[in-house]
């Protein structure tokens, strides 16, 4: 009989936030948030409209022990903030690499969040990776400020599909040696 790998999430915490496993709990929020066509629109797999059973579907995958990829609930209840402000996640890669992605609630931007968030994921490098990557779209420059604010250098340009805008959109790739 074969044993089962479980992976345990590290909650990694900061003054202002706590980044912490998601629970069923959030689903709520991020369907509320992750709903907002102004934070689709900057990410490649949430689509707008959003269709039932979505969210659902993603926070089962998220708290699968077998899972590629683990996900935080930026939770700012410890500063008097939402339980859940944004989600950052990191997704394995072979020789020990990730990419990271994030959003940010609406109500939240222009507060550092992100960067925040981003930094101590980076410090904290929970999956003991060697280089972390990221890439964001083109017309969203504040999220390109936010790595090259955490440290991450420029790559190149590509292009990714986005689900809520139904087509590519160019991308800025970033890299991050740890």
């Amino acid at each position: 009989m074969e044993m089962e790998k479980i992976t345990l999430q590290a909650v990694i915490e900061t003054e202002r936030f706590d980044l912490r496993p998601l629970r069923r709990s959030d689903m709520g929020l991020i369907e509320l948030y992750g709903g907002d066509e102004r934070v689709a629109r900057m990410t490649t797999s949430i689509p707008h409209p959003m269709p039932p059973g979505l969210i659902e579907a993603f926070v089962n995958r998220a708290m699968k022990d077998d899972r590629d990829e683990d996900v935080w609930a930026i939770d700012g209840s410890k500063s008097g903030a939402a339980e859940l402000m944004g989600l950052i996640s990191l997704q394995r890669m072979d020789r020990d690499q990730s990419e990271v992605s994030y959003w940010v609630a609406p109500p939240y931007w222009n507060t550092g969040l992100a960067s925040d968030a981003v930094q101590a994921l980076v410090e904290a490098n929970p999956l003991g990776n060697q280089t972390m990557f990221a890439s964001v779209f083109q017309d969203n420059p504040a999220s390109a400020k936010v790595l090259t604010h955490c440290g991450f250098e420029y790559l190149g340009d590509a292009e990714s599909f986005s689900v809520a805008r139904d087509t590519t959109v160019q991308t800025w790739t970033y890299l991050k040696k740890l």
